[in-house]
């Protein structure tokens, strides 16, 4: 083992779930496709520890996931397998929260740094196949906050960050997951993408507008009506172009419920994360947002629902040297050695 290794003897990696809210332009006839609209939020997250050792072992929740992407790792970056992991906690995976990315990334950050090399995380996401369609796992792991991605253009990479903002502090997030239910992943998925219809031009041009005037003043001057409506209007016109292929507007029918009986109590911001079924709603401050969960709690007690109120979360992904006792820092900062 290198002099390095041995001085940085383990790795902590904490890194944040995130929200896809929505693609902004599915239509692509200007050279783009996609574009995303995302939100880092403070929970759930994967948090791992990672030291050196003699051979791979990986113990916790999600512990073969986490053991596939250092197995991958080190076929297609160079690095060492030869590692104990503990995973304290996960994010649910296939329910719409970027368990995949997330994952991936904070197994790279871990490995990198324990290795002393100069490699951020976002270029190991190429090795990594992350990207694909959205660079806002990417973005939330590398700096959190409300990110706009400017879709996948010509360049084999992943969509570039055209915008972020701060989400409010005083603000909340509804967490509504849907206990057993698994949103379209994989070969599936894919499947999906090549089957749904053109998405209008028109309506393209309207939610980048949406975005541009609307949702991102919005978060400027802290208004969480108007950023909410913006939310919901794009989720109503994605969620419909994509019920083909899950279903109906939500994937969860139990959700989709709850989601307009939020509404009916005027939340506006309500939608559906990437393919769900977690769906969300925002809200403006903490009162009300513990109001609200506990009044669903005890209407759909019994049920698969599980409700969790969240924090946006503007930091990106943290990395803690243990052995120095350093604290935390960011990621992709500390992983690239600056």
């Amino acid at each position: 083992m290198s002099h390095q290794r041995n001085r940085i003897g383990e790795v902590r990696v904490h890194a944040p779930a995130r929200l896809h809210a929505g693609f902004v332009d599915l239509n692509g006839g200007l050279g783009r496709r996609f574009g995303s609209l995302g939100i880092a939020i403070d929970r759930p997250a994967i948090t791992l520890r990672i030291r050196p050792a003699d051979r791979l072992t990986v113990d916790g929740p999600s512990a073969e996931r986490v053991r596939r992407s250092i197995e991958r790792l080190g076929r297609e970056a160079g690095l060492s397998d030869r590692v104990a992991v503990t995973v304290e906690e996960a994010i649910p995976a296939h329910v719409g929260l970027g368990s995949g990315t997330q994952t991936d990334l904070a197994v790279a950050a871990a490995l990198v740094c324990l290795e002393g090399r100069r490699t951020a995380a976002r270029d190991l996401a190429r090795a990594l196949e992350r990207g694909a369609r959205s660079g806002i796992g990417l973005a939330a792991f590398e700096q959190g906050g409300v990110l706009l991605d400017g879709g996948r253009g010509g360049l084999d990479a992943a969509p570039p960050l055209i915008a972020r903002a701060e989400f409010p502090d005083d603000w909340r997030i509804l967490l509504l997951l849907h206990r057993g239910g698994h949103g379209l992943h994989g070969a599936p998925e894919a499947e999906a993408f090549r089957r749904l219809p053109p998405f209008p031009p028109d309506a393209a041009a309207h939610l980048c507008r949406l975005m541009l005037m609307v949702a991102l003043p919005a978060l400027a001057e802290r208004d969480v009506e108007a950023f909410g409506r913006a939310i919901g209007e794009l989720q109503r016109t994605v969620g419909d172009h994509f019920a083909p292929a899950q279903g109906g507007r939500f994937t969860s029918p139990l959700v989709a419920e709850v989601l307009a009986w939020l509404e009916a109590q005027g939340i506006a911001g309500v939608g559906q994360s990437s393919w769900g079924p977690t769906c969300f709603a925002i809200v403006g401050d903490a009162a009300s947002a513990e109001r609200l969960a506990g009044e669903m709690r005890d209407r759909w007690a019994g049920s698969p629902l599980e409700v969790m109120v969240c924090r946006g979360r503007n930091v990106g992904a943290t990395v803690e040297n243990m052995n120095a006792g350093t604290g935390f820092m960011p990621a992709v900062r500390r992983a690239a050695g600056e």
